[in-house]
């Protein structure tokens, strides 16, 4: 018998562990376990654990239509696994890989306490398509710069997504219900969740893929918009595989190849760079996980140094006003307000709020990842510290220290008409738009009289900026 692992892979479809599982059992059967790991719940928040569990549901439901289970465990998975095994006569245990540091050492124990057990370990990347370290330098070093990255691995052939397993290598056996929330020790989320399972999953990516994937280019910057994919969730946990994704891409680019000659060429090419960009996106996961993989540290300390030590200020009133949607910049507070109510922030806006923290509040990149972690659904360990990373000029291909986004200028560019400002902050609802932008200029009187119950700017820009700016010169000084 084989046994396969569910871990941040809680599908049938395209699963490249649970098909090498079903392959290696030829005549056999194939024993799915998921184990709910303490080291890794501590990690954990409400609403992340409630949509895991309601990913769980739809997998053991998946399993049992093909006439299996899903087996649910609690505890230390290097004493769990061995377990499982010597009680079902398990041959060999198949996972697929997950590359914080965190999961790499957890997954050396489990290895070590299943060949004790002489239990054969047989592990498979599941959740990129390339394997990190698949895509190199020409000097045979993992990329630290995106845009190459991009260009090797779009480039790359790819595989197609894998099919299920059918029904006949399953084991017949019965999985005991799920565990409640407050089993877990966690409560039920203050918010509503995205549909979780590989139906949801697939059905957001064909509702994009069928219209906007092809004005991605135009249209995903604008948070306003909302056509972006919104299957951030879905590839976080595993509920959709990147194989699978990157196969829908390729579906819709082959729409735009067959559409009746005659059409706008132009409006063809605009289609084109809208798929690929929305490929881009995808990649992007990638680096990430590989910047991860091969430098773990990423998640508590700054990937690139600084000669002296970055003086962060940390001021708790100013952390307090950014996560509670209360800074008085408007842009700033839809987005902080978005990841309240919802656990998702736009990515433009992720980009803008990550920036005032910590560069107008100079706070530390940690504070944010931390309190993000904490309230996305869609939290993913690569991407969250690589976007904030890439925020704080620390991260590897990072933004500049010295360009820092003006919250005001971002809102004006990609907010301009203020329909998203004025869904979350509701404050706003009548004042002018150009007041709404020009917000934290205007003299605390206007303020008063536009939008009483809507705060004053904390913090002057201006100012903050140039502090800034010194304060990464000073951590750069070899003085």
């Amino acid at each position: 018998m084989q046994l396969f692992w569910h871990r941040r892979d809680l599908r049938l479809h395209d699963n490249v562990g649970l098909a090498a599982a079903a392959e290696a059992a030829d005549a056999g059967e194939v024993l799915p376990v998921f184990v709910f790991d303490d080291a890794v719940l501590t990690h954990g928040s409400d609403r992340r654990v409630a949509f895991l569990l309601d990913a769980l549901a739809g997998l053991r439901a998946a399993y049992r239509e093909r006439g299996g289970d899903l087996l649910v465990h609690r505890g230390d998975p290097s004493g769990v696994l061995p377990d499982v095994a010597f009680d079902y006569d398990v041959d060999a245990v198949h996972w697929n890989a997950d590359y914080s540091g965190l999961a790499q050492d957890r997954d050396e124990v489990v290895a070590d306490a299943l060949s004790m057990a002489d239990v054969e370990v047989h592990r498979h990347h599941d959740a990129v398509i390339h394997e990190p370290g698949a895509i190199r330098t020409n000097a045979g070093d993992p990329y630290q710069v995106y845009t190459y990255f991009w260009k090797k691995w779009r480039d790359r052939e790819k595989p197609d997504p894998l099919d299920p397993p059918a029904s006949g290598p399953l084991a017949d056996v019965a999985g005991d219900d799920l565990p409640a929330l407050a089993d877990l020790g966690f409560e039920v989320p203050d918010i509503d969740l995205p549909e979780a399972g590989h139906d949801a999953a697939a059905a957001r990516l064909d509702d994009f893929c069928a219209a906007d994937i092809y004005r991605y280019v135009e249209a995903r910057e604008y948070p306003a918009m909302d056509a972006t994919a919104r299957i951030s969730q879905d590839l976080s946990f595993g509920t959709l595989g990147p194989r699978e994704a990157y196969a829908r891409t390729t579906e819709a680019m082959a729409g735009v190849e067959n559409e009746d000659e005659g059409e706008d060429e132009d409006e063809d090419e605009d289609e084109r760079e809208s798929v690929e960009e929305f490929r881009r996106q995808l990649a992007w996961r990638e680096f990430y996980a590989q910047v991860l993989y091969f430098n773990p540290a990423v998640v508590t300390e700054n990937y690139d140094d600084y000669e002296n030590p970055i003086a962060w200020r940390n001021d708790g009133a100013e952390i307090a006003a950014w996560k509670a949607g209360e800074t008085g910049y408007p842009i700033v507070d839809a987005g902080m307000r978005q990841l309240d109510e919802e656990g998702y922030v736009h990515n433009r806006v992720r980009m803008i709020v990550a920036s005032f923290l910590t560069k107008d509040l100079f706070c530390d990149w940690r504070v944010g990842y931390r309190h993000f972690r904490e309230r996305l659904v869609d939290h993913d360990t690569a991407n969250d510290t690589g976007g904030w990373q890439w925020a704080a000029s620390t991260g590897t291909d990072a933004q500049p220290y010295f360009r820092i986004f003006n919250p005001a200028s971002q809102a004006e560019q990609y907010d301009p008409d203020a329909a998203y400002v004025r869904e979350y902050v509701p404050a706003l609802d009548d004042v002018p738009v150009g007041k709404i932008h020009d917000w934290p200029d205007l003299d605390a009187d206007e303020r008063d009289d536009l939008a009483p119950d809507y705060p004053d700017p904390i913090v002057d820009h201006g100012e903050r900026r140039e502090a800034a700016i010194d304060a990464f010169e000073a951590a750069r000084s070899e003085e």
